[in-house]
C-alpha cells in the first residue's frame, strides 16, 4: 500500500495533477509487479522558496518521497525513479538535476487502508 507524495514547485492545474498521479499511478503497479487499487499519491504544488536543492539548476524542483513495502528490489526501487522522473521531465520541463527521490521502506502490517492491513483484506465493515 505505497504513498507517494509529491512536492514541486512546478505550476499545474488540477487536471495536470490528476493526469500525473494516474501516470504514476499505472507506472508504479507495471514496475513493482502489483495492482493500481492501493496506490496513494499526492501531488503538492509549492512556492519557489518552500524546496531546495544544493545543485538544483534554474526552474522548478520536484521531489518524491515514496513509501513503499519492504523487500522491493533496488533495481525496481530505481527503474521507478527514473520512470517518475522522465515522466516529470515531459510534464513540466523539470531539469534533472533538479529532481530527488527518496525511497522509505515499511512493513507490511504498518500500511494500512480501510480494507486491508498490508495483503490482508480486512471484513467489509458497513459505513
Amino acid at each position: 500500500m505505497p504513498y507517494l507524495q509529491f512536492d514541486t514547485s512546478a505550476a499545474m492545474t488540477g487536471g495536470e495533477k490528476r493526469s500525473f498521479a494516474a501516470e504514476v499511478t499505472e507506472r508504479y503497479a507495471a514496475v513493482m509487479g502489483t495492482t493500481t487499487d492501493h496506490v496513494a499519491v499526492s501531488v503538492w504544488e509549492r512556492a519557489d522558496a518552500d524546496l531546495h536543492l544544493g545543485r538544483e539548476d534554474p526552474g522548478p524542483v520536484l521531489f518524491l518521497d515514496a513509501h513503499v513495502r519492504r523487500g522491493r528490489s533496488a533495481e525496481r526501487r530505481r527503474e521507478f525513479a527514473l520512470a517518475v522522473m522522465d515522466a516529470a521531465r515531459a510534464h513540466w520541463k523539470i531539469p534533472k538535476r533538479n529532481m530527488k527521490v527518496v525511497f522509505t521502506e515499511h512493513d507490511g502490517d504498518q500500511m494500512m487502508g480501510y480494507d486491508r492491513v498490508g495483503d490482508e483484506r480486512t471484513a467489509d465493515e458497513e459505513d
